[in-house]
């Protein structure tokens, strides 16, 4: 399948979105893969595995593509508000709070601030796109999930954004990862819930997944995903 990044600003200067195997945070990339260093049973029916080995967690780190910003902001304190400023390009527009009042993530600020994307993406009939935070890494900000349905509607979709911390001040410099970009297939689903044979059939897995130690999970179960 094919998802097409299209740069709107036609500027040079924006950098392309790329995998978000390429973008793997700094504290995953340090973090050893077993406890101390040793790859052996704790002594309590369990392993020295630390979650660099979860691939559940890797899937989520590495799942679709980033769009980092394009140019650097600065954010200061301006009459008890934050200030934004920025090197280049029309960055930041602005939502009035009236939109979303009682918004879990609003932090009592007065409005949602909102990166300007220069990426327009399109993908193939049938499949929408999650603007979701770049998962597992630390940021000042996160941005407003939100589903488009891109095979559609296909112009930039823009991201607004809060301060994880409304008297944040800094510099959050050109590269920074702001959105992941997660295409999926659309599908019509039912909810029902399992019977006894289900359970069943998911002790099973369950005894499956205890027949081995180290990697049991990717070894027995995992699909491998790709991002190109």
């Amino acid at each position: 399948m094919i998802i097409k990044f299209t740069n709107t600003f036609n500027n040079d200067g924006v950098s392309e979105p790329k995998p978000a195997s390429a973008f793997l945070p700094d504290w995953y990339k340090k973090l050893e893969s077993y406890i101390n260093g040793e790859k052996k049973p704790t002594g309590e029916g369990t392993t020295s595995a630390t979650i660099k080995r979860c691939v559940p967690v890797f899937d989520a780190i590495t799942a679709g593509y980033i769009i980092t910003l394009p140019a650097d902001v600065f954010i200061s304190q301006k009459d008890e508000k934050p200030w934004y400023e920025w090197a280049n390009f029309g960055l930041i527009n602005f939502h009035p709070v009236e939109q979303a009042p009682e918004h879990p993530s609003r932090n009592g600020l007065p409005a949602y601030p909102k990166w300007t994307n220069p990426w327009a993406i399109e993908t193939p009939k049938g499949y929408s796109v999650l603007f979701t935070q770049p998962m597992h890494r630390e940021s000042p900000f996160k941005i407003l999930d939100g589903i488009v349905d891109t095979d559609s509607y296909k112009a930039p979709v823009n991201f607004p954004f809060v301060l994880n911390d409304p008297k944040f001040e800094g510099l959050i410099p050109q590269g920074t990862p702001i959105a992941q970009i997660i295409p999926f297939k659309r599908d019509s689903w039912e909810m029902e819930l399992g019977t006894v044979d289900n359970l069943i059939d998911l002790n099973s897995v369950t005894n499956k997944l205890r027949t081995k130690f180290f990697d049991s999970y990717k070894n027995q179960f995992w699909v491998k995903k790709e991002y190109k």
